[in-house]
């Protein structure tokens, strides 16, 4: 998944001081008691500097869930929804409220990349529909190719914990014309937003927010038993950017 992200530039203005500086509380006599001259003490010039919190590509905790929406600015598709991120045992569960031009829709997806199968649930009909999966799983990462756009401050950086220190990168998806921009947290490296453009896919926009790390109840990430007698599709194969749109 990849995510729009803002890369916000904070210009820092270096200021130098020289020359006499009067004294703050002139002397009223026209003959003043000798005083050396006042020289301020020696202010360098301000130069930017590392910031003590250096950026670098970063892997996300292996458990996570929270909330996300994606947007597809080709036919302009918008999903809101809840995601389960399992690492360890490579599984994600996707549960969306869909937006589409003039349609609305519930969908429910299981996706278990280590039996090379996804699963899309009806609860509602107690159904299941059953695919192959044709990609791999992918670490929710900042590769350690990636290019670093810039670290900002989410909020206010003027006040300790008023704002979130937020790293982002860009970077070339291989085998492919597809660029990437991520935006992951410098603590706990976790996804606050990314953006995907490929000539195939166009811009796919996507924000998370609402994230726990750990996954309070795992049973959500395995079929449930009305699930167990489905079978494969034939001709039907799945992949994640299929299960979202």
């Amino acid at each position: 998944m990849h995510y729009l992200l803002w890369v916000t530039l904070v210009g820092l203005l270096a200021e130098s001081c020289s020359g006499e500086r009067p004294h703050p509380h002139p002397h009223p006599h026209p003959h003043p008691h000798p005083h050396p001259t006042h020289h301020p003490h020696p202010h360098p010039t301000h130069h930017p500097h590392p910031h003590p919190y250096p950026p670098h590509p970063c892997k996300s905790p292996p458990e996570l869930e929270g909330s996300l929406s994606v947007f597809a600015a080709n036919g302009g598709y918008l999903l809101l929804g809840k995601y389960m991120y399992d690492a360890i045992g490579q599984r994600i569960r996707f549960g969306d409220f869909g937006q589409f031009p003039n349609v609305t829709l519930h969908d429910d997806i299981l996706l278990l990349y280590k039996e090379g199968v996804m699963y899309r649930i009806n609860k509602k009909n107690q159904s299941c529909i059953k695919k192959e999966l044709t990609d791999t799983f992918h670490l929710m990462e900042i590769p350690a190719n990636a290019t670093l756009l810039g670290q900002i401050t989410l909020g206010s950086f003027a006040e300790h914990h008023k704002g979130l220190l937020v790293n982002s990168w860009t970077g070339l998806v291989p085998a492919s014309d597809a660029r990437y921009f991520l935006s992951f947290t410098q603590f706990d490296c976790l996804p606050i937003s990314s953006v995907y453009q490929s000539s195939q896919a166009g811009w796919i926009i996507t924000s998370y927010f609402d994230i726990i790390v750990g996954i309070k109840d795992p049973s959500p990430l395995t079929p449930p038993p009305f699930c167990k007698n489905a079978t494969i599709e034939r001709g039907e194969n799945g992949n994640f950017v299929d299960a979202l749109f």
